[in-house]
């Protein structure tokens, strides 16, 4: 198996994530640091256009969002399982809850003032307004969750991981799954970048133990790197065969298709290629660049959009 290499940089949260699952499956790993910001031109070249942190590759194979990347680690290395059988469609659920409704009020809330002093301490002014400028950007001009919004639903949101937690370790039992891995890096961010916030933990002991205890996993024994390298392996290797695998149409769009992939409502920046797979769990695309040759990319179904290139 070629080699994992986590693209991302050390304060973002859903990096986070995975760097925690790849501590908890014990996998072997490269690091390979991209900016925080656009322009990301090593990071883009492997994947055409999709900008948002992290990403994994495995050779020439480009894995887009950590929900399939979750799926490719657990098919990777299957124990310890992200997916327990008992309680899967729960697990998963909850899982795309914390990336979406739980991260937007918690990062609404981190990014309050005191916040934003201690994330930016010592930056230059001009540093921190193209920061605000990247992620408005991101958020395709939509307004951020006002700050008392996001504090009453963040403690709401916290009572209810509270409950969850009680009489036992982790959200589905005594094993951390998907779901603590998601709903985990959010609080960490809280925790870790903003701490002069963190007191909202304070009504949740249950919540500050379970903390603990996954940051307790860590993040194994990574690499290094560099952005060059990383190209260069996705250049001398050959994308995995994806024959063999079920064709599932929902759009009416071939395999062959020149196509467009882009996130439907955060970083919408698209990817375009021909479209070699579209399963019940993600879309593949082939493309060529000049610096990291013929690679796939890889997208999860939920939360991308696939359209058709007009020629």
């Amino acid at each position: 198996m070629s080699d994992l290499i986590l693209h991302h940089y050390p304060t973002s949260p859903f990096a986070e994530k995975v760097r925690l699952i790849l501590g908890h499956k014990q996998l072997a790993w490269k690091s390979v640091f991209i900016p925080m910001i656009m322009p990301k031109p090593d990071l883009t070249a492997l994947t055409g256009g999709y900008r948002k942190t992290p990403v994994l590759q495995i050779g020439a194979d480009i894995y887009c969002d950590t929900a399939l990347i979750c799926d490719v680690l657990e098919q990777l290395a299957p124990t310890p399982t992200l997916y327990p059988e008992a309680d899967l469609g729960a697990a998963r659920i909850v899982a795309q809850w914390a990336d979406s409704a739980l991260f937007t009020a918690a990062m609404a809330y981190n990014f309050q003032p005191a916040g934003v002093a201690q994330v930016f301490a010592g930056a230059p002014a001009e540093g921190v307004q193209a920061f605000v400028a990247d992620r408005t950007a991101m958020r395709g001009g939509a307004a951020r969750m006002a700050s008392a919004d996001a504090t009453g639903t963040y403690k709401t949101y916290l009572r209810r991981i509270a409950n969850m937690l009680h009489r036992q370790d982790f959200l589905f039992g005594n094993q951390p799954c998907v779901a603590d891995f998601s709903v985990y890096h959010p609080l960490w961010f809280t925790q870790e970048r903003t701490p002069a916030l963190a007191g909202i933990f304070d009504d949740t002991p249950e919540v500050k133990a379970w903390m603990a205890r996954m940051q307790a996993i860590g993040h194994g024994t990574p690499g290094k790197c560099s952005a060059e390298e990383a190209l260069q392996i996705a250049k001398s290797a050959n994308p995995a065969d994806l024959q063999g695998e079920a064709f599932m149409d929902e759009h009416g769009i071939g395999l062959g298709s020149a196509v467009q992939i882009a996130a439907d409502n955060f970083g919408l920046e698209p990817t375009e290629g021909e479209l070699v797979a579209a399963t019940h769990n993600h879309y593949s695309l082939r493309r060529t660049d000049d610096r990291a040759g013929s690679v796939h990319v890889h997208f999860p179904r939920v939360g991308f959009t696939l359209k058709k290139v007009s020629p």
